[in-house]
């Protein structure tokens, strides 16, 4: 069978952009919710814009989070971006509280108005490579800009999963986090340039492995 990258379909991320990066790679990929494409996939992605617990809901929705338990359990290499790397953790106190798909355990927080200049964080900002091993990140240097859009980050529970950190104001948070087959960034790689297209090629590898 052909290689192929899967962009899960929910309606609530930046499908397209991510899409259209990844076609600049000549990769094909396909924008799905269906079950057989997602599993039988060498790849899977998770974007995300918008609220934490609407995301959980449509998920839910339409019959998805089985799906995406599967596909992780299946070892098929995962990468949640944006609000698709909080909804892999634990749980978020966006609006509420809402549990996550717990696959790295960890708390999704606000960032504390007192402690940064404003909310939400819009715009370039660099990465600290603390796992500068990592496959998420081979070829960029460490410290390079990325491009973010967010109010809430990952507060991992176990420091071995964090890949990434970033400064914001008083606050340095996890921007990269990665378990196993899972990989997920806070930036949006599809927005931020040539180093952000270099970690969708290192995920792309990674998969043909």
């Amino acid at each position: 069978m052909p290689f192929s990258i899967a962009i899960i379909d929910y309606e609530r991320g930046n499908l397209k952009s991510i899409y259209k990066c990844l076609k600049h790679l000549n990769i094909e990929s396909i924008i799905t919710d269906d079950s057989k494409i997602l599993l039988n996939a060498d790849g899977v992605i998770l974007p995300g814009v918008g609220a934490f617990g609407d995301a959980m809901k449509q998920l839910k929705q339409k019959k998805l989070v089985p799906i995406i338990e599967q596909i992780v359990k299946n070892g098929t290499p995962f990468f949640g971006v944006c609000l698709g790397q909080q909804l892999i953790c634990s749980k978020s106190t966006e609006m509420g509280e809402y549990d996550g798909l717990d696959f790295i355990e960890g708390d999704v927080v606000k960032f504390d108005i007192l402690k940064v200049d404003k909310v939400p964080q819009i715009g370039w900002n660099s990465v600290d490579f603390i796992d500068k091993g990592h496959f998420l990140v081979q070829g960029i240097p460490d410290n390079s800009y990325f491009y973010f859009v967010h109010s809430f980050y990952v507060v991992p529970r176990n420091e071995e999963n964090i890949v990434g950190l970033t400064q914001y104001g008083d606050i340095k948070y996890c921007s990269i986090i990665s378990k196993n087959n899972i990989v997920a960034t806070q930036f949006h790689p599809e927005k931020s340039s040539k180093h952000g297209i270099k970690m969708y090629q290192n995920f792309i590898d990674f998969c043909k492995k």
